[in-house]
């Protein structure tokens, strides 16, 4: 087994059993990529067992902190089948939810979702990416699904020196191939195509708030509702089953604004209520205010501005334009809920640009609620930075 030694005072994260190491903590040692290493204190004390990322600034991620365990083949089936058996506790409503959540779940790396009868993973990491098969046979047997879909054409897989992947890695043999499902989410039906749909098909990470939206816009009457960034309209489809009588959805693009249209058709809305509007936000945001236009509630839910902290102030500047002229299109005691899920801006961050955001527009807000991933999603203790997605809840005065 080969072995990892650490500088002299870089052990405290791992003896706070936090799963990585970064590149600049390494003394000396070095493997293959994603092969297993014994990481080591100054001293040569045991610390934690490991996969190797030479590509990677996070050069090692744990597997296991116990110098006991080994890691094995039976290492992933006790690893899934525990965070299945989570998830099976967490009353979920929707057959559609987060099975593995990579750190949170001892799996760094890796990300499963379930759509129904199909699995999507995506490998991330070298390690992860190095005991593939066997990940892929544990899943399938902690699940009971026979169709495995790998989605691991993520951004990140450059920076561990790893290409694209994306396919089927199981199926049976009489299987179609065909790779859309219609899920059910509080009762709401949405198609998702786990090869072509973002991430691993579709963003489960907001269920929650979704339905949380749907109360609050039934709540405070939200008549029209302006969806900013709304991918296939899970949130413009909260709207009218919130009782909103228009809607309007804007994104870029013009294949999942057609999917949000099939949506509203699909869970018995009239069409009529609802616009797909294929435009830049931004833009969008400062043509209504130059017409004049207002609306009783704005969700405001953009991709990752900031993938690391070094992205945090152009990012900032981001959200609170936005922010700021969501607020001016706003009625007064209007709704907005406004997310970020950039890893860059932590929670705190957050709401000091929203807040900044609401100062240069002249308004203030009540806080309902600060809003997270669904808890399929989990953050775990030792790990804050899985804890991605924040969101307010915003009620303007």
């Amino acid at each position: 087994m080969k072995a990892i030694k650490l500088r002299a005072g870089k052990e405290r994260s791992l003896l706070r059993r936090h799963p990585w190491v970064f590149e600049g903590s390494i003394a000396s040692g070095k493997a293959d990529a994603g092969e297993t290493v014994r990481i080591d204190a100054q001293d040569g004390s045991f610390l934690a067992w490991g996969a190797y990322s030479p590509a990677s600034q996070i050069r090692v991620r744990a597997w296991s902190f116990e110098q006991t365990e080994r890691v094995d083949a039976a290492l992933f089936v006790r690893r899934i089948a525990r965070a299945v058996a989570l998830r099976a506790r967490l009353a979920i409503a929707s057959d559609a939810l987060r099975l593995v959540h990579g750190e949170a779940d001892g799996l760094p790396g890796l990300i499963v979702d379930r759509y129904g009868d199909t699995l999507s993973a995506q490998f991330l990491g070298a390690g992860v990416e190095r005991w593939k098969g066997p990940i892929a046979d544990a899943l399938l047997v902690a699940t009971g699904c026979t169709r495995l879909y790998e989605r691991s054409d993520a951004s990140v897989r450059e920076l561990e020196g790893l290409p694209s992947a994306t396919g089927w890695l199981r199926r049976s043999e009489d299987d179609d191939g065909a790779t859309e499902r219609t899920i059910r989410e509080h009762g709401w039906q949405l198609k998702v195509d786990v090869a072509e749909g973002h991430k691993t098909g579709y963003y489960l990470d907001q269920r929650d708030n979704r339905l949380r939206f749907m109360q609050l816009v039934r709540q405070f009457g939200c008549q029209r509702v302006l969806n900013c960034y709304s991918y296939t309209g899970g949130f413009s489809v909260a709207a009218l089953a919130g009782g909103a009588q228009q809607v309007t959805s804007v994104d870029s693009s013009g294949p999942a604004l057609a999917r949000a249209s099939e949506h509203v058709v699909l869970n018995g809305f009239d069409a009529a209520r609802h616009e797909a509007l294929d435009a830049d936000v931004n833009a969008t945001l400062r043509r209504y205010i130059e017409l004049g236009a207002s609306f009783d509630a704005i969700v405001l839910d953009p991709p990752k501005f900031a993938p690391t902290a070094a992205h945090a102030e152009r990012a900032a500047r981001a959200y609170k334009d936005i922010n700021r002229l969501a607020f001016k299109l706003l009625v007064p005691g209007g709704l907005l809920f406004t997310f970020s899920c950039s890893g860059g801006v932590d929670a705190s961050l957050f709401h000091k640009i929203v807040a900044g955001a609401g100062l240069d527009a002249g308004v203030d807000g009540y806080l309902l609620q600060r809003l997270e991933a669904a808890p399929d999603h989990p953050t775990t203790v030792t790990f804050p930075e899985g804890e991605y997605l924040k969101g307010l809840a915003i009620l303007k005065q």
